[in-house]
């Protein structure tokens, strides 16, 4: 296309060069036929030439100065359509060069790079194999910048918010950190956390690695608390089995609770510092007062 334009632009220089010849030949001719026209007046006022010989010369002179002025006019026109002409090809020009431009683009987009520079943890996809585009084509991860990914269920992720405190066990250490994002949805019963970690690594830290966390809500003082039993839900109350001093019998005594963790939940209610109580299911006994202990 740019040849193309290159060619063009040289044609139609060459032809507004022989129309400019023939406006420089026309002008002559018409400035010639003025010049004889001015000197046989002059003769024929003295009577050196005919009268019809004036007449014509004074005709030659006209329309020679109306040749010459067509063809000024013929040149204005011709180079209004050069201009015209040079420019729909030159839009035609850069038509194919922006769709060069889509295609060079597509090829380069065929070379997946990674967002980040780290180590390749993943490859799932073979040499000349054919993929649809969202196709994971590599994992790439960089170590030393892993967070933590927490599942809470979903009755306990009402609480969390970003900027807790959190604790990961990567079984090779508790590493510290904080909540960065809640994600708004629920999968399979559990709300997914974001954990940023903000001490260093233990070693054999990497990505995909099993951990368990603890996401600190409240940090209460003084608190009388037993292990999460199995019934009951946090500020309720609820009757449990409280076992005798030689621990043969449970009677049942209501018992208030407070706020709740995972395997803890706090007693406002009901029972002293040091009672043992029954936390399995004991809803098979609903309609008895005391349990024997076997």
């Amino acid at each position: 296309a740019e040849a193309d334009y290159q060619n063009l632009r040289a044609q139609l220089s060459s032809s507004l060069l022989s129309q400019q010849a023939q406006v420089s030949a026309a002008e002559s001719q018409a400035e010639e036929a003025k010049l004889q026209s001015e000197a046989d007046t002059v003769l024929a006022k003295d009577g050196l030439i005919p009268e019809l010989d004036l007449k014509l010369s004074k005709l030659r002179a006209t329309q020679t100065s109306k040749q010459a002025s067509i063809e000024r006019e013929r040149f204005i026109q011709g180079r209004s359509a050069n201009q015209a002409q040079l420019a729909a090809q030159a839009a035609r020009v850069e038509q194919a060069r922006a769709g060069y431009e889509v295609q060079r683009r597509r090829v380069e987009a065929l070379r997946v790079r990674a967002g980040i520079s780290g180590v390749l943890q993943e490859l799932p996809v073979q040499v000349g194999q054919r993929v649809t585009p969202g196709t994971n084509l590599a994992r790439v991860a960089r170590p030393e910048h892993l967070k933590a990914e927490l599942r809470i269920p979903e009755v306990q992720a009402k609480d969390v918010i970003r900027g807790l405190r959190a604790f990961v066990d990567t079984r090779n250490g508790v590493v510290p950190g904080h909540v960065e994002r809640v994600a708004p949805s629920v999968i399979e019963g559990s709300v997914t956390v974001d954990v940023a970690l903000d001490g260093p690594l233990p070693q054999g830290a990497r990505p995909d690695l099993s951990v368990d966390g603890v996401i600190q809500i409240e940090k209460l003082e003084n608190v009388l608390f037993v292990g999460r039993p199995a019934y009951g839900q946090p500020e309720s109350k609820i009757d449990m089995f409280k076992l005798n001093a030689d621990e043969t019998e449970a009677e049942r005594v209501q018992v208030t609770l407070g706020r709740g963790s995972v395997n803890h939940i706090e007693i406002r209610g009901g029972l002293q510092a040091g009672d043992k109580v029954i936390l399995s299911d004991v809803s098979q006994w609903d309609e008895q007062n005391k349990l024997r202990v076997k």
